[in-house]
């Protein structure tokens, strides 16, 4: 649960969120220096007007000159027209600028949760994952978009204006600047606590994202358990959480906008107070007192402003804070130093008293070792829990042991870089996983270069080519979401055919028939005996007739390997793995056994 005590010190975080946001901005400095200018340029006309009107008054105006009279409004529109259009090319290229910064940081946190190692995702709700990358990156957009511009506009119009007024009259400028201590004051007491309930208001939104991900991809557990009400309920309560962390949020911020609007008007009150004294004692004209009106006007506008941009700064420095914590998140797997790129493995596959956790104190993998030769077929079988899968994260660097080694080829996997090496291990998980896309394209992950043809044949080969013909559409035909438009035989025998794309000479498969009814398994059985005749083969398995075939199976309990042999031999040896066999198939007068060399097609 997100601590809700506003703590002063966040104003801090927030400020250095905000430097680190420009950075991005700072990429491209040319155009920075066009805003400037073209902000500078339009801002200072669009005060020129205030000047005139004061020169129309005590000059055309009072003397009756008609045409000094329209000489000077024609400046005055030329002023104003000129003035427009060079805020307008300002926020052009300011737009463009911040469109490409919001890219280059949006590029730049996707490409670093790329590199990070899978205990970052065990550990972090994807829903809440979501929310920094979707809502979080958003408000920082908004800043960029809605306030940036108007932020370095009002800088200028206040530099320009006070110049301007004092330039003018020193004595009505001080009427006029008497606002500006009160109003920096409310913005810095509304930064003192607004920041925080902002930056709860993202944590309380983050959860509620990660809790509507998760009930959402779990509905049908929800509906068949019935808990539609306490699911419900439960997002019920972190919206009411996130309301009212937006409403302490917003009542601290918005609160600073009608005080600043009633300040200016103040402002207005004491500039007609002090027009009005010094007019009646002669030492200004009524043309300057009217200046000075616009010039109140003009020099209230951007600290109002402010008040409102600083709202939106302290909503994105929040947002960014989220962003940043995931790019300031050091990759847990990365290549040592003097690591080697290899082009080219045979398959033998060592591990050498491998011990392994997930959490520190919690074994998982206890002085593991065993030895797969160049195309084999070894089976890891066990019962759950026992770190059948876990073996196949450590071999493929998914995760970093904490003591032994592993090794391909005689080289331990830690003198390999982990991007040549993965590129030769293909894997087959237990839950197929698709894309929204063509089902050409689904194959054609594993090889983007791959033609349709080989991609064809690779479908040939997985025994997928049949059914993918009689789609809509065939191979055009559009998956939904994970494949929810296909059964799970159909899903798996095309992440079969992605695999025989790849051709990998390691195959890992984790439970990759356990989800399918006997008639399918005996075509993915077909297929995945196809694909791993040559090459070396990890097979973990619930039903151990799969397995009866491996060259070597591994009996693993508790973490430790328990029996190694054929089947002949181990149910010989009437051990671990004998005990499990006849556990499995008690009852039968014969194992039931699955030939995927002469199975056909149901």
């Amino acid at each position: 649960m997100p601590d809700d005590t506003l703590s002063p010190s966040t104003p801090t975080v927030a400020s250095g969120s905000l430097r680190r946001l420009s950075r991005y901005l700072l990429h491209a400095p040319g155009r920075l220096v066009l805003v400037v200018a073209f902000s500078l340029t339009g801002t200072f006309l669009a005060l020129v007007p205030a000047v005139l009107v004061g020169v129309i008054i005590n000059g055309p105006i009072m003397s009756g000159d008609t045409t000094e009279l329209a000489r000077q409004l024609a400046w005055l529109l030329l002023a104003a027209v000129g003035g427009f259009l060079a805020l307008w090319f300002g926020g052009r290229v300011l737009a463009t600028a911040a469109q490409d910064a919001m890219y280059r940081l949006r590029r730049e946190v996707f490409e670093h949760t790329q590199t990070l190692s899978l205990r970052f995702f065990d550990r972090q709700p994807i829903g809440d994952l979501m929310s920094r990358v979707t809502n979080d990156l958003d408000s920082v957009g908004q800043l960029f978009d809605k306030g940036l511009y108007p932020a370095v506009n009002a800088v200028f119009t206040l530099l320009i204006t006070t110049v301007l007024m004092f330039a003018v009259s020193w004595q009505m400028s001080i009427a006029v600047v008497l606002i500006a201590p009160v109003i920096l004051v409310m913005m810095q007491l509304t930064s003192r606590y607004s920041g925080p309930a902002f930056a709860a208001l993202q944590e309380r939104t983050g959860a509620l994202n990660g809790a509507a991900e998760e009930l959402i991809t779990g509905d049908r557990t929800v509906k068949a358990y019935r808990s539609e009400e306490r699911a419900a309920a439960k997002l019920e309560q972190l919206s009411l959480e996130a309301r009212e962390a937006g409403t302490r949020a917003n009542f601290v911020a918005l609160a600073a906008m009608p005080l600043s609007a009633m300040l200016s008007n103040l402002d207005v009150a004491l500039v007609a107070l002090a027009g009005g004294w010094l007019s009646l004692r002669g030492t200004i004209d009524v043309g300057t007192v009217a200046s000075f009106f616009i010039f109140a006007r003009m020099f209230a506008r951007p600290l109002n402003q402010f008040a409102q941009i600083l709202n939106m700064a302290l909503l994105a420095a929040a947002g960014a804070g989220r962003v940043f914590e995931i790019l300031d998140e050091e990759p847990e797997i990365t290549d040592h130093p003097g690591a080697v790129a290899i082009d080219h493995i045979d398959g033998d596959v060592g591990m050498d008293h491998v011990d392994f956790s997930y959490v520190a104190g919690v074994p998982i993998l206890r002085d593991v070792s065993l030895d797969a030769r160049s195309g084999q077929k070894i089976g890891l079988v066990g019962p759950t829990g026992a770190g059948k899968s876990t073996i196949i994260n450590v071999i493929t660097r998914y995760y970093d042991i904490q003591s032994g080694d592993i090794c391909i080829d005689g080289r331990s996997i830690y003198d390999l870089q982990q991007d040549p090496l993965r590129e030769r291990v293909g894997m087959v998980l237990q839950e197929p996983y698709l894309f929204t896309d063509t089902v050409m394209a689904n194959v054609r992950y594993a090889r983007l270069d791959a033609t349709d043809e080989e991609c064809i044949d690779a479908a040939k080969a997985a025994s997928a080519h049949a059914f993918i013909e009689t789609l809509p559409h065939g191979y055009d035909t559009v998956l939904a979401g994970g494949g929810a438009n296909l059964s799970q035989g159909q899903r798996q025998l095309i992440t079969i055919a992605r695999i025989v794309l790849a051709d990998r000479p390691v195959l890992i498969l984790d439970e990759a028939t356990s989800s399918v009814d006997t008639r399918t398994e005996i075509q993915l059985q077909r297929a995945l005996t196809t694909m791993m005749a040559g090459r070396t083969s990890f097979v973990i398995a619930h039903r151990l007739s799969t397995v009866r075939d491996a060259d070597v199976i591994v009996a693993i309990s508790d973490g430790r390997v328990v029996d190694v042999g054929s089947h002949d031999a181990l149910m010989a040896a009437g051990g671990f793995y004998h005990d499990l066999y006849m556990s499995q198939f008690r009852g039968h007068a014969r194992p039931p056994e699955i030939d995927a060399t002469t199975a056909t097609t149901p």
